[in-house]
């Protein structure tokens, strides 16, 4: 299973809601492109900022180590561990340029491929629209708790998790 961060794009002059077919989902993990083919990877995703910063890390350690007096070979295994970290932080990268440009992470999503996680984010998101403006004579629901936000305080002194609830008997 894989994990997605999915952005929205910003609104352009004429929209009222975003494009479902503009939006983005970032997978998690090492990617191998952006390890074998760095540089095109960063601007094949208009990454302009890490590419420039890729180019100029990858010519200062090369001009020090030719400074220093190092083997060829030992220049060519810092390029590689250099491309492995971009292959390593390659979905940071993607995140970190897409909310420079405006773009809004909208959730994370869990799915076996991308088809897969974009049809199980977009079902969730569509239900969730239709809860935001539900019809005229609906009852209103029970709603789940909110992630991140506190329940209220029970009255038993059980303990729940490692701490105690205050003022209760030890």
């Amino acid at each position: 299973m894989s994990i997605y961060t999915v952005y929205e794009p910003p609104l352009r002059g004429h929209e009222s809601a975003p494009d479902p077919e503009r939006f983005v989902f970032v997978r998690d993990g090492f990617s191998i492109w952006a390890f074998l083919l760095a540089p095109l990877w960063m601007l094949r995703h208009r990454l302009w900022l890490a590419f420039v910063g890729y180019v100029i890390v990858i010519v200062m350690l090369s001009l020090g180590l030719r400074a220093i007096g190092t083997s060829a070979t030992l220049a060519n295994i810092v390029t590689v561990l250099v491309s492995l970290l971009v292959g390593f932080e390659a979905a940071t990268l993607r995140r970190f340029g897409l909310a420079r440009r405006g773009w809004r992470n909208v959730g994370i999503v869990v799915g076996d491929d991308l088809e897969s996680a974009e049809r199980r984010f977009f079902d969730a998101w569509g239900s969730k629209s239709r809860l935001d403006n539900p019809p005229v004579n609906a009852e209103p629901r029970v709603s789940a708790p909110v992630p991140g936000v506190p329940m209220a305080r029970r009255a038993s002194s059980d303990v729940i998790g490692l701490f105690p609830q205050p003022g209760a008997p030890r």
